[in-house]
């Protein structure tokens, strides 16, 4: 049975007992749908992990074998808190269904990625919880999650939460809330669920706060001093609970400055992150940014905070420029240009219709001048600091 032959067949065992788990849900009716729900996305989950752990034991060359120089990594947080060798990984939004596609961006870059990125939402929602299943599924894997952590007030329901202020009034000093522990049973489960998978874990937080526009977290809702304390509050809990095992990426949004205001403080922060996005001229508040007008110029302000830094969102659009050059001239000397750089990850989106009307595409897997371009330049890097290709 050829490869293709092999995964349409894994894929459909697993659609067929997806669809099995759905008739029986559905006959137990409406009235069950508190636990049941949650049932179905856990089922649902695990028929997704079946299906890519079913591919991924296929290949010739298992990633846990190319991951083996980063087994130490995996057993010692102290060893990630202050890296060597750069790490790299990446977002996809695919990842809830398989983990193949992150896969195929690997195959096309020539390596191995040790971190993998997810995003989850504060709320009550079952996708909203600790992501043990997909969390469990890196792991085996041979990675390490990071988990981008965002605090969406208005997702808790009011029946499992009713002290909470009503929906339409949550976010307006929503981080004061959160310092006051308003949601220490939503946060402290999670501690609880980190610090229960034994390895370790990047977790960042509540990203971009001092973005005035974006997120309801940021500083048209709450004061940067506001801020600081849920981070702080939210850091002790999981402290507090043994979850020793999470590093901490704080992650200001580099246009907007005034990253000493809302900073937390050195005990409370592992790495600093940065977002490294050009969007080209999609949008009439876009242009052509290079990698060193997004990221370079705010370098030093950043770097003086003395924690390693990670590119927590790489990307580039194909429009309004040379794609493959932009990446050529960011990856140009990496190392040497901006020693502080410890881990990259691709921010890799199909669909991402979060910031515009129109539905963007910051896929480079199959775009072979681009991933081409960013192995010449790696190979290129000095090699105690190059990840492994």
């Amino acid at each position: 049975m050829t490869k293709r032959s092999h995964r349409i067949f894994y894929t459909l065992a697993a659609l067929l007992l997806g669809i099995g788990i759905i008739l029986v849900i559905s006959f137990a009716g409406s009235k069950s749908r508190g636990p049941l729900e949650n049932l179905f996305f856990h089922a649902g989950a695990t028929v997704n992990e079946v299906e890519q752990n079913l591919i991924i034991d296929n290949r010739k060359h298992k990633r846990t074998d190319q991951l083996r120089w980063f087994k130490a990594f995996r057993s010692n947080p102290a060893l990630l808190r202050n890296p060597r060798v750069i790490l790299f990984g990446a977002y996809d939004n695919q990842t809830r269904e398989s983990f193949e596609s992150i896969i195929t961006l690997e195959d096309s870059l020539h390596t191995t990625f040790p971190l993998i990125h997810l995003y989850t939402a504060w709320g009550s929602k079952p996708e909203e919880q600790f992501p043990k299943l997909q969390v469990d599924a890196i792991y085996e894997m041979g990675s390490i999650p990071v988990i981008t952590w965002e605090p969406w007030l208005t997702d808790f329901d009011a029946e499992n939460y009713p002290h909470l202020r009503k929906v339409e009034n949550r976010d307006k000093g929503g981080m004061a809330d959160v310092a006051k522990g308003q949601y220490d049973t939503y946060i402290q489960k999670w501690a609880d669920d980190a610090k229960s998978t034994g390895r370790p874990i990047f977790i960042r937080l509540g990203h971009e706060m001092n973005d005035p526009y974006r997120y309801p977290w940021g500083p048209h809702n709450n004061s940067a001093k506001n801020f600081i304390a849920a981070w702080r509050h939210v850091h002790n809990l999981f402290v507090g609970a043994g979850a020793t095992n999470v590093i901490w990426i704080w992650s200001p949004h580099p246009a907007y400055g005034y990253f000493d205001a809302f900073y937390p403080g050195n005990e409370f922060v592992d790495f600093v992150g940065v977002g490294t996005l050009n969007y080209g001229d999609v949008a009439q508040w876009s242009k052509w940014w290079t990698f060193k007008e997004i990221f370079g110029k705010h370098y030093a302000e950043l770097a003086a905070f003395k924690k390693p830094i990670m590119l927590t969102e790489l990307g580039c659009l194909s429009i309004g420029g040379d794609r493959s050059k932009w990446f050529e001239e960011a990856f140009a000397q990496l190392p040497v240009n901006y020693p502080a750089v410890k881990s990259i990850l691709f921010f890799h989106y199909s669909e991402d219709k979060t910031t515009t009307q129109q539905t963007l595409n910051w896929y480079i897997k199959d775009d072979h001048s681009t991933t081409q371009a960013i192995i010449n330049e790696i190979k290129k890097w000095p090699s105690d600091v190059k990840p492994k290709m």
